[in-house]
This record gives structure tokens, sequence and C-alpha cells, in this order.
């Protein structure tokens, strides 16, 4: 299968559009066009992921992490970090990626966290994009109703939430009669036709409509498709709101030593930092978590207004811990590497995808542990 055919679902689950200012997600290397039989889902693409893509002849690297994310100025192999791009040449593998697209879309990395916390009543920790939404109706034949449908999905109408491809269809009549300069599909030159059609509706995103609109005149068989578009009331789901991180409830109120313990469970830690006052004691209990994966300390702020107990981020910087420690605020620093989480969840999805569309590919998680550091 072409590269475009593996990644369109996800592009459709996942646009690169929700990605956060200047960061990069989509394809880095090779082409959408290559030929795709095996793909390694990593984290990072390191050089020893590299190895074992070359070692089982994968065609496709799908990474949370870009490998190019300074400027390149020789591409040589006098040093590991360049040689590495001339292997992923060479061994014609393409890489994609997928950064903060993932962690802002809903059922992306920051749910998944959740879910491996057993949050409740989980909800945005910031707002990053907020989306208008427009009702599109289209009326087309039975006969051509299915292949209309697809080809809007995949167009990316009916997407909302964890769901794509979404309508909602009801049956009628189309009546109609054609004038003598019209080239009907159906029906002849000024006589009455009556057609069995579908009235099929769609909710789509503003940015998606002239795609969705241009997609649907391309598919529909008539002439003149009937149609119709309207804005949907913002006091009634008429907007779509994404954001980067999350904050939910626990079940039940946990100890800080015994929530501790079940962080360190979930991504399979043997040691976390913990940032808190002075004297706090580890029977504190808590309630409400935020968290966001990757180096967030910026939204600790954030999750401090949401009236979050625990804010559980990466990569806490010196100066700014002792600013969590005064706000009174609990942050726990399980390091950035947790985010590995990644590789499994999207060869879940995709196992998915491969089901449903009959695909013939292969699909692998690297085995390589790109954590750069030891705990002595």
């Amino acid at each position: 299968m072409k590269l475009r055919e593996f990644i369109a679902p996800f592009e459709a689950y996942c646009p690169k559009e929700l990605a956060l200012e200047k960061d990069f997600c989509g394809l880095q290397i090779g082409s959408l066009d290559a030929e795709i039989q095996k793909v390694l889902f990593t984290l990072d693409v390191r050089p020893q992921v590299v190895e074992e893509a070359i070692r089982i002849g994968a065609d496709l690297i799908f990474a949370k992490h870009a490998p190019i994310f300074r400027p390149i100025n020789q591409l040589t192999d006098n040093n590991p970090q360049s040689k590495m791009f001339l292997d992923i040449l060479q061994n014609h593998i393409n890489v994609y990626v997928a950064h903060t697209n993932i962690d802002v879309v809903t059922d992306g990395l920051n749910d998944w966290f959740c879910e491996a916390l057993d949050l409740n009543e989980v909800e945005i920790l910031q707002k990053t994009q907020t989306k208008a939404l427009k009702k599109l109706i289209v009326y087309v034949p039975e006969t051509h109703a299915d292949q209309l449908r697809q080809a809007l999905g995949e167009a990316k109408a009916g997407m909302l939430g964890n769901y794509h491809h979404m309508s909602y269809t009801s049956n009628g009549q189309g009546r109609f009669t054609p004038s003598a300069q019209a080239n009907p599909t159906i029906g002849q030159a000024e006589q009455l036709s009556i057609v069995a059609e579908e009235k099929v509706e769609f909710i789509v995103e503003n940015q998606y409509l002239p795609s969705v609109l241009q997609t649907m005149y391309r598919v529909h068989p008539y002439e003149e498709p009937a149609f119709e578009v309207y804005d949907l009331n913002p006091a009634s789901n008429g907007t779509k709101v994404e954001g980067i991180g999350r904050i939910g409830q626990l079940a039940e109120p946990l100890e800080l030593s015994t929530f501790i313990d079940r962080v360190k469970s979930a991504f399979h830690l043997n040691h976390l930092k913990v940032i808190k006052a002075n004297g706090l004691s580890n029977k504190q209990l808590i309630s409400r978590v935020a968290i966001c994966g990757g180096s967030a300390e910026k939204l600790y702020r954030d999750a401090l207004a949401k009236g979050a107990d625990v804010f559980i981020t990466g990569d806490v910087y010196y100066h700014t811990a002792h600013d969590m420690q005064e706000s009174g605020l609990i942050v726990l620093d399980p390091g950035h590497h947790i985010e590995v989480l990644f590789a499994d969840k999207l060869k879940e999805k995709y196992e998915q995808w491969k089901l449903a569309n009959k695909w013939q590919v292969d699909l692998m998680v690297s085995t390589v542990n790109t954590d750069p550091f030891e705990i002595i």
C-alpha cells in the first residue's frame, strides 16, 4: 500500500492542524507515494532504532519525536547522528512524526495517560483551539450514498471527539424535472423524475468545509447536487474545543505516597522527582490530578487555576521547581520518556484500521530503550 493511504485514517483522527504553533508534524523524510509493507512505531528516532528498522525491513518509522529538530549542516558518516540520516535515506526508510497534535487530540497521548492513572471526569487543562462547526446536509440517490459518505469522511466531514466518518441518514423521495438544457444523470428532459434518495447529514469543521464541498461536487452523481450548509448554534455544541494537557478526578482520595506508587506502576518507573511544600506530609490526600506529557512545566499555573492537587509533567527546570514549591502545588516529574506509551497505543489504533481496511501490512513496536538517563 502507499504511505498516503496508511496515513489517511491517522490524519483524519489526528490532523496536523492540531499541533502547537511552530511545531512540526507529518512526513519528515521520504515520499507519500512510497510503498509500505512494514511499520515500526517508536518514541524517538535514534541510531539504534534505525538499525532495528533496517534489520526487520521496515519501510516506515512512525515516531513521536522528530529526528530533525535542529538545522542539519552536513550529511556524512563521521558521527552517529548524521550517519543515521544517511542510513535512513540509503535504506529508503520513510519517517512520519506525530508530536503535539497527538498531545492535543481527543483520545490522544494525554488521555491515554489519564486512562493509565484511572482518572475520571477528564477535562482539557489549557485550551489551544476553538473551532466553529457547520452542518452539511446532502441529498443523494440511494445507489450512490455509501460512496458519498466514504468520500466526504475521507475529506474530514463527520469528525467529532473520538469518532470520524460520522453521519446521519434518513430516506425519502427526490422530485425534479430537468430542463431542455440539462444533462441529467437520471430522467429525461421536461419529465418529472421521482428518485429514492437519502438525506445524509454531517458535522464539518469550518476549516475543512471548502475541501468537503469540492469532494461532494466531484463524487455526487447529479449535475446539480441539492445540499444545505448552516452554522451550528455555539450554545448547543456548535464549537469544538481542543487543548493541551488534561485534568481529572481520582475515584476516591489517595494519600500522596500511594498515588506516587500508582504513577510509578502505571509508567514502569523505579523513581520520580517530587516537588512539594516543605514539611508537607506524604499522607496528604490527593483527589484532583493534572497531567501533560513531555516538558510542560509552564502549564503548572493552569493546573493550579483548575484546582489540581498534583501536576505531572517531565523535565521540570530547577528554578521553576522553586516557584512550584512556593505555590503549594505538588508536582511529580516522571521524566520525558513516559511518552513511550505512544508507540503501543498507536499500534493498537492501527491494528483496528488494518482490520477494517483489510490492509496487508506488518505493524511492530520498537524494542529499543531510548531513555538516555540511568539512575545509579
